[in-house]
């Protein structure tokens, strides 16, 4: 009997210690080529097409795996920059907006398939923007091809369909940024110059005079949807979303270096320009996105765009992201169902794209990623305008965080490889896929 007991105990001592090596990713989070990363910033910085690149890696504790600053001494000689530095994040501002939406959602504030208009009537008799013969507007072809002849004059619709919160989280409801190719309609939100609004009332009030890009539901195109998402939170809850962000995310799991609002004392990069082909301080104006003026993050003002008006630190942002990483908490903190990450990175649209697909704004990558170099199948990416790039690698148990300030790249399609380079170089080691052109 004793001889049994022993074999039995035997054996389950041999499983334990084989599920305990299973479940380690020690071998995944050495990085041993840090010089190799490092050379391949060096080189955008070195060819001008960059000001810098500060690039972070992070495991799921936060632990800093990777971290480099490549610099351009003639033009931030005197800048400090490293991973509490504030960064515009632009878009990445995003996935935090449609998080908290969907936090709200569990909380039962609305749903998914709640009407825009209960939360926001005045968007009530919003026309659609479409050519003289009343054909949808804007498509992939205006969009890709900048010497297609504009359809003005244009006719002006009633919205087909009801205009829901999903059409918002997935970019179908037919907001957009005055970046169409469309001198007709990228004017008119010019003029109405969004990020100059002085609040979010006088948002709504310029929203509701444009026309929308196409009928809500009917395709995806990438726009300001998520910021009208962002009213929708403020509206559903009587708060801000500078307030809303602060008491749900960022005090909750213990965040700092996430914001609306430039703190007391902190100083901004300059924003950088490539457009002449020469690495320089950007113009005003410059920063098109919205046509004039872009997001000021002074707290005595309280607009907050939930699409593209957060700052944050690498060190922050990567908190964020680990968030995302564990299934929805942080710090002892659940903000999310498991359920809820699961759904938001499920396949919602692009789904016959065969570089990955969307989730709620949230990239996944397909096997090309692997095949050429650029990282990982089932990476859940993001970026921002000024060249802001995320992972989250829920396979190898890693964040990472690509941050810059620059708009207008030049040097063609080399300057906006950038993300997939650093990227696959730092996967290189472990994937065995040197990067493909």
């Amino acid at each position: 009997m004793e001889k049994i007991i022993f074999y039995f105990t035997f054996i389950l001592i041999i499983l334990v210690g084989c599920n305990e090596k299973k479940s380690s990713p020690v071998s995944y989070l050495e990085i041993n080529n840090k010089s190799q990363i490092d050379s391949v910033a060096q080189t955008f910085i070195d060819r001008e097409i960059y000001p810098f690149i500060y690039s972070r890696v992070e495991d799921s504790n936060g632990t800093v795996v990777y971290e480099n600053l490549a610099k351009n001494e003639r033009l931030l000689a005197n800048e400090n920059i490293d991973g509490d530095s504030w960064i515009r994040i632009w878009s990445m501002s995003k996935i935090v907006t449609i998080c908290l939406a969907l936090d709200l959602m569990e909380d039962g504030l609305f749903s998914l398939n709640d009407s825009v208009t209960k939360f926001i009537p005045e968007f009530n008799n919003l026309k659609v923007a479409c050519d003289k013969d009343s054909i949808q507007l804007v498509n992939s072809r205006w969009y890709e091809d900048s010497t297609m002849k504009s359809p003005c004059p244009l006719a002006y619709l009633d919205n087909d369909s009801t205009m829901t919160v999903l059409h918002l989280l997935n970019h179908q409801a037919g907001f957009y940024y005055s970046t169409t190719n469309i001198d007709c309609i990228d004017s008119v939100i010019a003029n109405e110059n969004l990020a100059a609004a002085k609040n979010s009332q006088d948002l709504i009030n310029k929203l509701a005079k444009l026309p929308l890009c196409q009928h809500s539901g009917s395709s995806y195109y990438y726009g300001t949807n998520t910021t009208v998402l962002g009213l929708v939170c403020e509206r559903a809850t009587g708060k801000t979303l500078a307030q809303l962000v602060k008491e749900r995310i960022t005090d909750p799991m213990k965040i700092k270096g996430l914001a609306y609002d430039l703190p007391q004392g902190a100083t901004m990069l300059p924003r950088f320009s490539g457009k002449d082909s020469i690495l320089r301080i950007a113009e005003e104006g410059e920063l098109d996105i919205f046509g004039q003026n872009v997001p000021d993050y002074r707290p005595e003002h309280p607009l907050y765009l939930g699409g593209e008006g957060m700052i944050a630190t690498a060190n922050g942002y990567g908190d964020f992201l680990r968030m995302l990483l564990n299934k929805g908490k942080l710090n002892g903190y659940r903000f999310l169902e498991e359920s809820t990450v699961k759904d938001l990175t499920s396949p919602h649209t692009q789904k016959d794209n065969s570089y990955g697909y969307n989730g709620y704004n949230l990239w996944v990558s397909s096997e090309i990623y692997l095949e050429k170099g650029y990282g990982e199948e089932g990476l859940w990416m993001g970026g921002g305008y000024e060249g802001t790039h995320f992972w989250i690698d829920t396979k190898r148990g890693l964040v990472g965080t690509i941050m810059t300030q620059m708009f207008w790249v030049f040097d063609g399609a080399y300057g906006y490889s950038k993300d997939n380079r650093i990227r696959g170089a730092i996967y290189e080691p472990w994937t065995k896929m040197p990067y493909i052109e």
